[in-house]
């Protein structure tokens, strides 16, 4: 997700379309789209806009540390975890560093196999699969590639409206880009929007059903480029709609702490799988990205 600068006109105008295809009612039609007009306008602004900054987290991560140690050219990492898509990504909502999902995912994989993990983080607020070619340009430019790799993205490319077959092929080619350069890939696919309750009826029908077959698109796309993909509407969605008094923010569209928490604990174990039998020279050269094993 990112901050929420929502094209629900053109979302509404789909919905309403879709509601009525095939009807050629145009009193109906004309009713439908000014009632999903009329609920656009009630989500900005319940919703409004976070534009606070994620809390700074790179750094490298060892098991039980109270800090992450500040990285630096010559300073050793087993293992490097760079982070990139949208604002979820980066931790947009979080207060603190360790709310962070890249902070919990290091520091979950730190404890899991005892190895130094270095975080970079160049994921971006607002960012849509469009930005990912840049994301990973910028990574190519600003030194080695990741050992592994870990792409939230989907919730702009809903809001905006994205075709999502452009949208699945853009996520293909940056898993393909990272998986070329060695990097093991995971992907967490579109959170299901419908869960955000500051959406009102019917237009977070509309925003589900469009969520939900980004998803699948993305599931399918990251397959073929060699990634992993984690499904995280399917399985966060139950728990969000549980509570989310608790599972948002203040700002009623991103994680709060609490909801990182929970989806930080859906993508750990992928990641641990991933780097599961991997090996590491003393000297930080890369390991055999053969010897990892990714559970599909």
């Amino acid at each position: 997700m990112s901050t929420p600068q929502f094209h629900w006109r053109t979302a509404a105008v789909t919905g309403a379309a879709a509601v009525l295809a095939g009807s050629g009612a145009g009193t109906a039609w004309w009713a439908t789209y000014r009632l999903l007009m009329a609920q656009a306008g009630v989500a900005r602004g319940v919703i409004g806009r976070d534009t606070s900054k994620p809390p700074e987290a790179d750094g490298v991560y060892t098991a039980g540390c109270t800090q992450p140690e500040p990285w630096r050219t010559g300073k050793h990492a087993d293992l490097h975890l760079m982070i990139f898509g949208d604002s979820t990504a980066a931790g947009v909502g979080c207060v603190v560093a360790d709310e962070v999902p890249g902070v919990r995912l290091a520091r979950g994989l730190a404890d899991a196999t005892g190895q130094r993990i270095r975080l970079s983080t160049k994921a971006i607020s607002g960012a849509t699969s469009k930005g990912l070619a840049g994301q990973v340009d910028a990574m190519f430019v600003a030194g080695p590639p990741p050992d592994v790799a870990v792409i939230l993205i989907g919730a702009n490319d809903v809001t905006k409206k994205h075709s999502i077959r452009a949208s699945a092929r853009r996520l293909a080619a940056a898993v393909a880009r990272l998986r070329r350069a060695d990097a093991v890939v995971v992907v967490g696919t579109c959170p299901n929007l419908g869960m955000v309750t500051a959406i009102p009826q019917p237009l977070r029908t509309v925003v589900h059903n469009w969520s939900v077959r980004l998803a699948r698109a993305q599931r399918v796309a990251t397959i073929v480029a060699g990634g992993h993909p984690v499904p995280m509407g399917y399985l966060l969605t139950p728990e969000f709609r549980a509570a989310p008094e608790l599972l948002f923010a203040a700002d009623g569209f991103h994680p709060s702490a609490a909801g990182y928490e929970i989806a930080a604990a859906q993508l750990l174990p992928a990641l641990i799988e991933t780097v599961r039998g991997a090996t590491t020279t003393s000297s930080g050269a890369r390991r055999d990205v053969n010897s990892i094993r990714i559970r599909e």
